[in-house]
């Protein structure tokens, strides 16, 4: 006899459970619901005690602590490792679901105002959500230069930015902006890409156009290809800009994500066009100081050799990490708008700039640069 499944079983045990039995086990949960709000409450209570609320200038962003929070974040993911037998959620829900309990806690005077490349809709906007919770205030922001000067000002207290896309690289607009900024990076975000075209049409067949960001048409850019090959690609500012347009121009469809098609109104038409399943953008958390070890940590760099044209140049300035041991995770060169053809790096190592090992390394690096500054030593992306 065939042996039913365990969804099959569980369905027919649920079947003959009496009502009283139901109603007993939603008892349980109402209590399980209570004891979380009074551990809610407390939280916020002892969260209060630390020093969240306004300091004596009013500033909640003195308060805020990536680091600590990213410990908080891999903590509950140890403890939902281990209770992976019994029955634990999805680590993903473990991560969000503590992210916005610390975001509802960090909020309890005001939000934390966090710029982002606008309009609604964007990836960006999804980042901002996912690193600082929906207690957060997303401030739309029309430019990436404008989400620095915002933050430069203090008018936000930190701003969220692209800076690599695993299939088409990186973002040299943020990373130029380095280059005249006196923020640091103060974490990082790691936000898988699902691409969708999208407009107010029934049918593929009825799109004459498609709009969409530059990154995100060349993300898809294999299936534009095999799919609506004939279709003219117009670049646009943003993906919500091209998601707009879609709603408002006949024929005209956008690539964007699925809370763009909310927003807007629009129909997915396809979903997941995107080239590669593992389409993933690295964004940068921005703020104006710089904070401690959470003890999984990521350092950026910007460096210059001053002389590139020397032979090992570039080598000499690499030593003193592979000295100390120190792994290079990415080197990316960008003119250094100074001079022409004069190059400035910048560079992601794996460490804090207080571990020990590090600190030797960056010593003898700075000894040999003829530009240095370290741009931030901020957690790894939590999930």
């Amino acid at each position: 006899m065939a042996r039913r499944s365990k969804t099959s079983v569980s369905k027919s045990r649920l079947k003959r459970q009496a009502p009283g039995e139901i109603a007993g086990l939603r008892s349980k949960i109402d209590d399980v619901d209570r004891r979380l709000h009074d551990l809610l409450n407390e939280r916020a209570r002892l969260a209060r005690q630390v020093g969240i609320s306004k300091g004596k200038q009013g500033r909640l962003v003195d308060f805020y602590r990536p680091e600590r929070e990213a410990q908080v974040l891999r903590m509950a993911l140890e403890r939902n490792a281990a209770a992976r037998s019994s029955g634990a959620l999805r680590d993903d829900e473990v991560v969000r679901l503590f992210r916005e309990i610390m975001s509802a806690c960090l909020a309890q005077e005001e939000p934390l105002k966090v710029g982002f490349l606008g309009p609604e809709g964007t990836f960006s906007q999804a980042a901002v959500y996912k690193h600082f919770g929906h207690s957060a205030r997303a401030l739309s922001l029309s430019t990436i230069d404008e989400v620095f000067h915002e933050v430069e000002a203090g008018h936000a207290d930190f701003g969220v930015v692209p800076i690599e896309n695993s299939t088409e690289g990186s973002v040299n607009h943020t990373l130029d902006r380095f280059l005249t900024s006196p923020l640091h990076i103060c974490g990082e975000v790691e936000m898988r890409i699902r691409q969708n075209i999208m407009g107010t049409m029934r049918s593929l067949r009825e799109i004459k156009r498609i709009c969409s960001h530059p990154q995100s048409l060349a993300q898809c850019r294999q299936w534009l290809k095999e799919t609506v090959p004939d279709v003219e690609l117009i670049a646009e500012s943003s993906n919500a800009e091209a998601a707009r347009r879609a709603r408002d121009e006949k024929g005209t469809a956008a690539i964007a994500g699925e809370t763009a098609a909310e927003v807007y109104g629009l129909t997915i038409l396809s979903a997941d066009i995107e080239d590669r399943p593992d389409n993933t953008t690295r964004f940068l958390v921005i703020g104006r100081r710089t904070f401690g070890s959470s003890g999984n940590d990521r350092t950026t760099l910007l460096v210059s050799t001053g002389h590139t044209e020397s032979p090992g140049a570039l080598h000499r300035l690499l030593e003193p990490l592979a000295k100390n041991r120190v792994s290079l995770t990415r080197i990316e060169s960008r003119p250094s708008q100074r001079r022409k053809w004069d190059y400035v790096f910048f560079m992601d190592l794996e460490g804090h700039s207080d571990d020990p090992a590090l600190a030797r390394a960056l010593a003898g690096l700075k000894s040999r640069a003829s530009l240095f500054r370290i741009l931030g030593s901020y957690p790894r992306a939590v999930l």
